[in-house]
């Protein structure tokens, strides 16, 4: 790859082992990374645990896009972003972030005309302010576009051209024409794999337009394992007990399965809510935090998930904390 000197973004190898800490990897097994900047790179997590496969895939897609842009599809709490921004972070990449909804437009992304002071205290002039994609494809940034199926299928059709590597023409501001940097990529992350929302738990969700999908290669990043995530809650709460951790570990699995639909109990069906990674720990740290609560573990559940579930769901969820935790679930009622 042929990086000029001037432009903002540099290529810089890094070995993947030291990196990402894989014990396993040589030295010598490189990932494309960029040279120090002044860019947005994502801040890390010193106790984040990759997953390789997904990582594999990433790093691949970041080395040599070849005109495709990244789908990264799974249920809501599953790690896409953190699995995409904690990648960045350690490759010193920076990232324009956004996170999609229904009224989101492509010339939004673009840039648009604005009142600006130059200085505190000088009036406003009209001057165009540029967008996230369009600064992403001029720094050679990552441009990571959040539950991208949200946005209407017309709008996300501007992608098209500059997901292939074509350079983006901004008719309002006199027919400028950015070429993308040699260090430019686009990741999308979502909930759906743009055939829209089949199971009824998504709203807003819309199938998107052939074409657009066309151009992306995707890859799905389900919930941890069980091992993953006892390691990375025990980072993340390194107060609680590692045997009360496995037991809330059962808990989340056994509640997912309900809400992906695969229990095989054939008794009560999907949730409409589930138990994330980001509210498994919420309710690790609650419980920790009100332990001196008669019924520490049922009290941050509410807090972390049931109070938002339906009064069946909210049941539902409650039996099964309740059949896994035994009286430690209610130990007033032993």
């Amino acid at each position: 790859m042929d990086l000029a000197s001037n432009l903002t973004t540099r290529a810089k190898q890094y070995s993947i082992g030291q990196v990402f800490g894989f014990t396993d990897v040589p030295d010598s097994i490189t990932a494309l990374g960029c040279d120090s900047n002044d860019g947005p790179v994502p801040e890390k997590s010193n106790t984040y645990g990759f997953r390789r496969e997904f990582l594999r895939e990433l790093l691949e897609f970041l080395r040599e896009p070849s005109g495709d842009g990244f789908y990264v599809v799974g249920p809501t709490g599953s790690g896409k972003s953190s699995g995409v921004t904690e990648t960045l972070a350690r490759l010193n990449w920076p990232c324009q972030e956004v996170t999609a909804h229904g009224r989101l437009e492509f010339d939004d992304l673009v840039g648009q005309f604005k009142l600006v002071s130059v200085a505190p205290g000088e009036p406003p002039v009209m001057q165009f302010v540029y967008g996230v994609l369009a600064n992403a494809m001029k720094h050679g940034h990552v441009l990571l576009i959040n539950e991208v199926d949200y946005v209407d299928p017309a709008e996300n059709g501007g992608f098209n051209d500059i997901i292939e590597g074509k350079s983006l023409t901004i008719t309002a501001n006199g027919g400028e024409i950015i070429r993308p940097h040699p260090m430019f990529r686009i990741i999308f992350t979502a909930n759906s794999n743009g055939c829209g929302d089949t199971t009824g738990l998504h709203r807003g969700v819309l199938a998107q337009n052939i074409a657009f999908l066309d151009r992306c290669r995707m890859t799905h990043v389900a919930y941890m394992d069980a091992q993953e995530e006892d390691k990375l809650l025990a980072s993340k709460v390194p107060n609680m007990p590692q045997k009360l951790r496995v037991k809330l570990i059962e808990v989340a699995n056994a509640i997912r399965k309900q809400f992906l639909g695969e229990s095989g109990t054939g008794e009560d069906g999907k949730l409409a809510v589930t138990m994330s990674t980001r509210t498994l720990f919420r309710w690790a740290k609650l419980a920790m935090d009100f332990r001196q609560h008669p019924t520490p573990l049922k009290y941050s559940m509410e807090m972390s998930l049931t109070l938002r579930a339906d009064v069946s769901d909210a049941l539902a969820i409650e039996k099964i904390a309740s059949g896994i935790l035994g009286e430690q679930w209610n130990p007033t009622n032993t």
